[in-house]
């Protein structure tokens, strides 16, 4: 009898979650993207490299990035880079994950939105005394894509792309608004928010900038908790291609050298520790959620390194294959 009350429990909240990943879809449609957004300020960092401000209604206040013209003479496609749970002024891509090097001869615009410290990439419920108003969800897929593809002539073909935080607030948005996004990738990210190890790194994610989770989504294990777990909602990335990378946590050669760079090798050492709890932690949420795929005979390219741990020596290594997978997505589809 318990079992098959909580199969009708699992059933009915598997019904809510999917009917609410199809209403959340519509705050991405063309129709109303860009409506209450625009470029306010505009500042040349370097040839390819502007510093952009983009004033948010959602958001009520100017949102800062940084966007890296592609090569070529476009038009386009468009690639949004999320950050880290710092996500502060710069994102740690361009600062920490040599990412201005690695684009500079692809043919792709990119998008680097900062500020998002401890966010989740989501639309709060309330207001937060350390992270203050966050509606990250609907500035990136109704306000955003609206105003910065027509001032980059982008031809309209768009992916997004995230680490560690950034992974999961990337496939998150690529399951609640599915077709928005050709392409996703997550690198050394955890991709549930109610199981019991992903509830945990939500609420962990969050509480690691002083925000408080009862503003996220309210208590853990309630409806808006689901409705943004990417593995309860894995069904709307059918038809999106999906790049999951992540290491195994064993310190690697780069790793080693970054230590033995540092001018304070107790630190480093710290560091490198939590960094391989971090990694280890995010290769089992990887593979739960690529097996999750797997089930549901979703395609997926997986990668796992042998070494490494949840460090940006690490990140910046997997974003090559990353991109091979995102640019094949770009390639054009006749008829769409």
């Amino acid at each position: 009898m318990k079992r098959r009350a909580a199969a009708g429990v699992a059933m009915a909240l598997a019904v809510l979650a999917s009917s609410a990943f199809g209403a959340s879809a519509q705050a991405g449609t063309p129709g109303r993207i860009g409506a209450r957004a625009a470029v306010t300020r505009v500042e040349q960092v370097g040839p390819r490299w502007e510093r952009v401000e983009v004033a948010s209604s959602a958001m009520g206040r100017a949102v800062a990035l940084d966007v890296l013209h592609g090569s070529g003479t476009g038009p386009r496609p468009t690639l949004y880079l999320l950050d880290g749970v710092d996500a502060e002024g710069v994102s740690d891509w361009l600062t920490k994950g040599h990412a201005a090097d690695f684009f500079a001869d692809k043919p792709v615009d990119v998008v680097f939105p900062a500020g998002a410290t401890g966010s989740m990439y989501t639309d709060w419920q309330h207001p937060d005394a350390a992270l203050g108003w966050n509606r990250w969800e609907t500035f990136l897929t109704a306000e955003l894509p609206g105003v910065i593809e027509p001032y980059l002539r982008s031809d309209g073909r768009r992916g997004i792309a995230g680490v560690s935080m950034g992974a999961q607030g990337a496939m998150m948005l690529a399951h609640r608004h599915p077709g928005f996004y050709r392409a996703v990738a997550g690198l050394s990210g955890c991709y549930s928010t109610v199981d019991g190890p992903g509830s945990a790194i939500t609420a962990a994610t969050v509480a690691s900038r002083g925000g408080n989770i009862l503003n996220l989504w309210g208590l853990p294990g309630t409806f808006d908790w689901l409705t943004h777990d990417s593995t309860v909602g894995a069904e709307a990335l059918r038809g999106t291609a999906i790049y999951l990378s992540a290491a195994s946590g064993v310190p690697g050669v780069p790793d080693l050298a970054e230590v033995l760079r540092s001018p304070d090798a107790v630190a480093a050492l710290g560091t490198a520790g939590g960094g391989v709890l971090l990694e280890a932690g995010a290769r089992v949420c990887t593979e739960h959620f690529a097996k999750r795929l797997s089930d549901l005979g979703i395609p997926a390219t997986v990668h796992y390194e042998p070494t490494g741990l949840h460090a940006w020596e690490d990140f910046s290594a997997q974003l090559g294959p990353a991109w091979d997978a995102l640019s094949a997505a770009f390639a054009p589809v006749p008829g769409r």
